[in-house]
C-alpha cells in the first residue's frame, strides 16, 4: 500500500461510485488495513500469492478447536536435557520439536528414538538465520535444505515450519510453500526462564488450541524438565491436556 495517498475512490463522482459500492462491500483500502501483506496469514488463513495465483501457508499461533488441548513446542537444544527426553518417553508426550541442523544435528540419533513416544520432528531451518528480508533463494535454501536433512536422517517429510525468532515475510511464505511446508507455526504463550507463562496477545490464561513455545536454552532458565513438569501441572489444573499438533494443523 502506498503511503501518503488516499483511496482513489474518494475522488470519483458519487453517481459513478454508487454501483461500484453496491458490488464491492469491502474496499481495497479496507482489505489492506485489515491484513498487511507481510502478515496476511497471521490469523490462520492462507495468504494469496499474487505473482503465482496460488495459496500460501497459513501462519498460526492458535488452533480453532473445542477439544481441551494445547500444543507443546520446543526449539533447538531441548534434546540436550536427558531428563526431558526421559519425561517425553515416560508420559508419551506428543511434543513438537522444531530442529535446526547446525544445532540439533549431533543429537539426531537421540531425537529419532523419541518419535515412537509421540515427538514430532519439524523444520526450523539449516542455520537459524533470521529470514525476513533475505532474497527468495536464500530463504528457500534454508528451508528446503532442512527438509532434505530431516528426510535423509529420519525419513520425515516435515510439513510444519517455525521461522527463527518468529520473523518472516511474504517471501518466507513463498519459499516455505515451495519446500512442501503447509503451515508456519508461531505461539500464543511462552514458558519463560522462570517457568511462568507469558502471552503474546489476549487474556493471560490458556485456551483450547493454544500453541506454547518453550525456550530450552535460555541462559538464565531454570531446569528445563522441572519447568516442563510445572507447565504440565498448570495444563492439567485448567482441564486441558497436551495434544498432537500434527493432528490439528
Amino acid at each position: 500500500m502506498r503511503r501518503g495517498r488516499s483511496c482513489p475512490a474518494a475522488a470519483a463522482p458519487a453517481a459513478l461510485l454508487l454501483p461500484l459500492l453496491l458490488l464491492l462491500p469491502l474496499t481495497a483500502c479496507d482489505r489492506l488495513a485489515a491484513a498487511p501483506a507481510e502478515h496476511a496469514a497471521a490469523a490462520g488463513d492462507p495468504a494469496q500469492d499474487a505473482d503465482r495465483g496460488r495459496r500460501l501457508p497459513p501462519v498460526v499461533d492458535h488452533v480453532r478447536t473445542d477439544d481441551p488441548v494445547v500444543f507443546l513446542t520446543y526449539d533447538d537444544s531441548a534434546e540436550r536435557d536427558p531428563a526431558l527426553t526421559g519425561l517425553i518417553r515416560e508420559r508419551r508426550l506428543p511434543v513438537t520439536l522444531f530442529l535446526t541442523d547446525t544445532v540439533a544435528g549431533p543429537a539426531y540419533g537421540d531425537l529419532a528414538r523419541l518419535r515412537p513416544f509421540g515427538a514430532s520432528l519439524q523444520n526450523h531451518t539449516l542455520d537459524h538465520r533470521s529470514l525476513r528480508g533475505l532474497p527468495y533463494a536464500g530463504q528457500r535454501a534454508e528451508i528446503c535444505g532442512q527438509q532434505t536433512k530431516l528426510r535423509s536422517r529420519f525419513g520425515v517429510r516435515a510439513h510444519l515450519f517455525r521461522p527463527p525468532h518468529g520473523t518472516y515475510d511474504t517471501t518466507t511464505l513463498r519459499a516455505a510453500a515451495d519446500c512442501g511446508i503447509t503451515a508456519l507455526v508461531l505461539w500464543r504463550a511462552t514458558l519463560d526462564a522462570a517457568g511462568d507463562l507469558t502471552y503474546t496477545r489476549g487474556d493471560h490464561r490458556l485456551h483450547p488450541g493454544d500453541i506454547i513455545a518453550v525456550d530450552p536454552d535460555h541462559p538464565t532458565a531454570t531446569n528445563l524438565t522441572a519447568r516442563t513438569e510445572r507447565l504440565l501441572d498448570t495444563i492439567e489444573e485448567q482441564g486441558l491436556r497436551v495434544g498432537n499438533l500434527e493432528d490439528y494443523v
